[in-house]
């Protein structure tokens, strides 16, 4: 895990606030407490890495309100909801909303730093796979239309001569292409070609 990421604590308890922030800290993590989401929002544009650990009942934004909010500005970042024995169909819900767990009071040590665990783990996957993505799209932007087109053949499994019918063009040709998009693409092997396409959410047709 990134020796960045900070635990972001979000609960207008106190008490509570403080006993995460002791125990995470005992546990060698970087923590930050907030009393509020709204206190939370206010210092998410300075936000690079971590997780968020939130109280799902808290006067003004409660902790689904922020997970969404979260969610819709595209902040990768996993979010842990602690609930009260009450909560569960909130926590129902914070799970529906993409939370990566939640974790009932009173809080169990190890529950809570495995659960800790895993988002960051999670996050750092996130990351890694965003990066991924954001350097496969900019090798597909390269690709002139006529790649572009053999690519899709490729990734749906057709033959060097079905591509080669379906555009109108050779069979040499398509090869002169898929080499061409190999190259661009930086991939090794067709299976290479094809993960990154589906990274990347590369439509794939049968037809």
């Amino acid at each position: 895990m990134t020796t960045d990421a900070i635990v972001h604590v979000i609960d207008d308890d106190d008490a509570v606030r403080d006993s995460l922030a002791f125990l995470l800290s005992s546990a060698d993590h970087v923590v930050q407490t907030y009393d509020s989401a709204d206190a939370f929002l206010s210092k998410l544009p300075q936000v690079q890495s971590g997780c968020i650990i939130t109280d799902v009942r808290m006067p003004g934004l409660s902790g689904i309100d922020l997970l969404r909010r979260v969610k819709e500005i595209g902040i990768l970042l996993s979010v842990i909801v602690i609930t009260g024995h009450g909560d569960i169909p909130l926590a129902v819900e914070a799970m529906k909303s993409g939370a990566s767990d939640f974790i009932e009071k009173p809080i169990d040590d190890e529950v809570m730093l495995a659960a800790v665990r895993k988002a960051l783990n999670r996050q750092e996957a996130d990351v890694q796979l965003a990066a991924e993505r954001q350097a496969i799209d900019i090798r597909i932007q390269s690709l002139s239309t006529r790649e572009r087109q053999v690519l899709d053949g490729l990734v749906a499994g057709h033959a060097n001569k079905i591509i080669a019918f379906n555009l109108g063009i050779s069979p040499r040709t398509v090869e002169i292409y898929r080499a061409n998009v190999m190259t661009k693409m930086q991939a090794d092997s067709l299976s290479e070609l094809v993960r990154m396409a589906l990274v990347a959410g590369v439509l794939i047709s049968t037809r």
